[in-house]
């Protein structure tokens, strides 16, 4: 480890950007604004995707900031499901969505992988009548090794799943213990091979550079271990503590201010020598976060048509969505959740309509986290020369070797892509900076 200033450790809250505006500017006053978005008709050529969020897993990461619950039985868990599928339904109901067909699907959590086969295709077959996949192009589903066996994973691939992700994180006992991951690494095995024998299309495999417990040692053995598995593709996150975390709470209730994890240098670092050995085992760095072994077979089709300014329709509890320029978010509570829904009303907590200006921000510093953008792609969707309205930022970055310019083509070098989420507000609007949630 190094030793990091007070700059350099790691605190609490969110670092990581998936968005813009942030969410705390998102309101529960705009939920109006979505809801006129329902009613107006869709543009012909914009893709739809639809996100389907599973709140339940075995046991709470220390480090998940995410919705999830823990100890809801099987009639709560069919009472979910059947809420979420009317919640589709109604949203099926709408002029803006009503005979459209999605072009990616993804079930997210929690662990989706926590439901049984009966379930999933319950829900699937249902979701299926109301927005049919026969067009879509990738069906992503995350899932936990320890949930998972070969029988359930052939039935997941039926379910018609394109690219299983599997929440992998470290590959040390100790240290998944530590971190309260429900699964140990012999269920990793299991899991891998198992998929790896049933030829799904695309398998990624999730670590988390920086975890409680973490060592030199065991992250070039996780990087030693990854690549000898030879998955489709690799997402590395650096480990961050957001408020609404196990880890956070310790840390309020210890009076300490810096994380019991790696220092963000550390991270960079170790992230850094992962990609480089990825890169020597063949292959290629696609963005801040994934290596891919073969980027013209290997795509990621939910995040680049969202960064790309799709339309999601986030649905179940405490999910996020993009339709028509405007932000959504579902109620964040099951209970409320469902029972808003069973009243036969649409789940939506809070809002935020998005003006042409963000829109444009929203999808530049998003590609940027890819690693490259296109001034020319704004220049025709946006009107917008790029160079001109990001000047400042862009010379920023320049001179501090983060960026580099090629004609109309901006790269990321890799100083600059492995602390791309720090650097991107530069990018924001003068009311958005520094705003708490990333």
């Amino acid at each position: 480890m190094s030793t990091a200033t007070a700059e350099e450790a790691t605190g609490a809250g969110n670092y990581f950007i998936s968005n813009y505006p942030q969410y705390s500017f998102w309101k529960p006053e705009y939920v109006p604004d979505a809801l006129a978005v329902l009613q107006r008709e869709a543009p012909a050529d914009l893709p739809l995707g639809i996100y389907f969020h599973i709140p339940f897993c075995r046991k709470r990461c220390h480090f998940c900031y995410f919705r999830v619950y823990t100890d809801k039985n099987a009639a709560e868990i069919k009472a979910y499901i059947d809420a979420g599928v009317k919640e589709i339904e109604m949203y099926g109901d709408k002029p803006y969505l009503q005979g459209r067909k999605p072009k990616f699907i993804y079930f997210g959590g929690g662990t989706p992988s926590y439901l049984s086969a009966g379930q999933l295709k319950d829900l699937t077959d249902r979701m299926k009548a109301v927005f049919p996949w026969d067009e879509a192009e990738e069906v992503a589903f995350e899932g936990e090794p320890g949930t998972l066996n070969e029988k359930k994973l052939q039935q997941i691939k039926d379910l018609g799943v394109t690219r299983l992700s599997l929440g992998v994180e470290n590959y040390d006992d100790e240290i998944l213990e530590l971190n309260g991951r429900a699964h140990r690494s012999g269920e990793v095995d299991r899991a891998y091979g198992f998929a790896k024998s049933l030829g799904f299309g695309q398998i990624n495999i999730d670590l988390i550079a920086g975890m409680i417990g973490e060592t030199e040692a065991n992250w070039q053995a996780c990087i030693e271990r990854a690549i000898a598995d030879e998955p489709d593709c690799v997402t590395i996150y650096q480990m961050e503590v957001p408020y609404n975390t196990t880890i956070y709470k310790e840390m309020q209730q210890s009076g300490k201010l810096t994380a019991p994890v790696a220092d963000w240098p550390t991270k960079r670092r170790w992230v850094s020598e992962a990609f480089a050995a990825f890169e020597a085992a063949g292959y290629t760095v696609t963005s801040a976060t994934t290596a891919v072994r073969d980027p013209e077979k290997t795509k990621f089709i939910y995040r680049d048509a969202l960064w790309g300014g799709a339309d999601m329709l986030g649905t179940g509890v405490a999910s996020f969505g993009h339709l028509g320029g405007v932000h959504v978010q579902n109620h964040h509570d099951i209970g409320p959740y469902l029972d808003i829904v069973t009243r036969g009303e649409l789940p939506i907590y809070r809002a935020y309509p998005t003006d042409e200006e963000e829109r444009l921000i929203r999808e530049f510093i998003l590609q940027l986290k890819l690693g490259r953008a296109d001034m020319g792609y704004f220049r025709s969707k946006f009107a917008a020369e790029v160079a001109e309205r990001f000047s400042r930022p862009i010379e920023h970055l320049r001179a501090e070797g983060f960026l580099e310019m090629d004609g109309d083509i901006l790269t990321m070098t890799r100083e600059g892509l492995l602390q791309v989420d720090k650097l991107l507000h530069e990018f924001f609007l003068q009311e958005h900076q520094n705003a708490r949630y990333a």
